[in-house]
């Protein structure tokens, strides 16, 4: 299991406003405009070793066959059960995790995918649909989101919401006192919608790269907690090459639809970008907000 790097006692404050100063949609800054930059590189995870191979093919959605370096070739559980829109390359280079247990059906989970980044190199990509969640937590834990969301004091994961209770919210955040130990200056609770976003055009990341019910109710559940909690949709940006975040209007332009919706309703869009290497995980700040996809 990757393991979180927590730092509670160094926020980064200042590290996360040079790369979100320019203003993810909702929390006060103009969607659409380009960021200063990444930020520092902030580790946030440390990864177990990684083992490297070549993509043979992918198949019945949730398998995949590698080759490995020493010729053996090995049958992968692939957790991404989208198209991959992208990142989907035959004779790649890939990174698994080895995890031999006696609960699972196949020792070895593809990790990463490398693919051809938006200025033309080589770009890792983090394509485990399972990661998200705990490295969003991660990083929250770590201060880096704290400009935007304030300090948060409880974190609490797959939380019954919606109607009828039948959902389960990503992350749900208790916010905390400041520093000089005044009360929160929003006091409400904050519901955290993750979702891993691999598909890109450019630096342009997008989301989602087919069409997805599931996100749609998503949207609609986080419009309906404002005005009394404060909603948050996430976008893990699963590799550096991005800079920008828009919803995939052409894959799904229903969710277009009401991602506009939910942004004019107050739901905030916090896209945070992520470098992946063998060893661990990087956060590089958060990614500027398009309305909608570019034609």
């Amino acid at each position: 299991m990757p393991r979180a790097v927590s730092d509670f006692q160094s926020r980064a404050a200042g590290t996360a406003g040079s790369a979100g100063s320019a203003g993810p949609a909702g929390s006060g800054g103009p969607a659409g405009t380009a960021p200063a930059g990444h930020a520092i590189p902030h580790l946030v995870l440390a990864l177990e070793p990684l083992v490297e191979g070549v993509l043979l093919k992918r198949y019945k959605r949730f398998l995949a066959d590698v080759a490995l370096a020493d010729g053996q070739v090995v049958t992968v559980h692939c957790a991404n059960t989208g198209p991959m829109t992208g990142v989907l390359h035959p004779g790649g280079r890939v990174r698994l995790r080895h995890a031999p247990s006696p609960t699972r059906k196949l020792a070895w989970t593809w990790e990463q995918a490398e693919t051809t980044g938006a200025d033309g190199a080589p770009v890792w990509v983090g394509i485990n649909t399972a990661l998200p969640n705990r490295l969003v937590r991660a990083t929250i834990e770590a201060g880096c989101l704290e400009p935007w969301l304030g300090p948060i004091a409880a974190i609490r994961a797959e939380v019954p919401y919606g109607e009828g209770r039948r959902s389960r919210i990503d992350l749900l955040l208790s916010p905390g006192p400041d520093p000089d130990g005044a009360p929160p200056a929003d006091p409400r609770p904050i519901y955290v919608e993750v979702k891993n976003t691999t598909w890109s055009e450019g630096d342009l990341a997008l989301f989602p790269d087919t069409v997805t019910e599931r996100g749609q109710k998503h949207l609609l559940e986080l419009a309906a907690l404002l005005p009394t909690a404060r909603a948050v949709l996430l976008p893990c940006l699963s590799r550096a090459d991005v800079s920008r975040f828009a919803p995939g209007d052409t894959a799904d332009p229903r969710y277009g639809e009401l991602f506009r919706q939910a942004l004019a309703a107050g739901v905030e869009v916090l896209p945070c970008i992520f470098e992946f290497s063998g060893e661990a995980v990087h956060w590089l700040g958060l990614a500027s907000v398009l309305e909608r996809q570019p034609t």
